[in-house]
């Protein structure tokens, strides 16, 4: 049985990156990490923009769209997690910061192709 999604809010894949989005805005807030504007704005526009994307492609209420949405918020998934091996090398964020985050975003960026892979199904079945 296919449940019914009630708004983007409903998504899995938008309610995790909003926890990620959370967890990074948390981590870029200390020490020098915070002082790094360039890195720290970036990070941040990076993981706010997978639940941006998630979001505005749902919204548009196309699948072509939404699909294409979704692979940019997969895309930043993976900028985030490029940032995150920045911020580990110039010990901004700790080892175990590092894992935490690196692991969600891989778990996101699973759970994001999961979604793509349902659209791509249903466009399929529209033709």
């Amino acid at each position: 049985m296919e449940r019914k999604v009630e708004g983007f809010e409903s998504l899995i894949a938008w309610q995790q990156a909003r926890v990620l989005v959370r967890d990074i805005y948390k981590v870029s807030r200390k020490g020098e990490f915070a002082k790094d504007y360039g890195l720290k704005d970036q990070i941040q526009r990076a993981s706010v923009s997978i639940m941006s994307n998630v979001a505005e492609g749902y919204e548009r209420g196309n699948r072509n769209e939404f699909h294409q949405f979704l692979a940019i918020a997969k895309a930043s998934c993976g900028e985030v997690r490029s940032q995150l091996y920045v911020a580990l090398d110039i010990e901004y964020i700790s080892e175990s910061d590092f894992e935490k985050l690196s692991q969600h975003c891989r778990q996101l960026s699973k759970i994001i192709s999961g979604l793509k892979t349902s659209i791509q199904t249903q466009r399929k079945q529209t033709k």
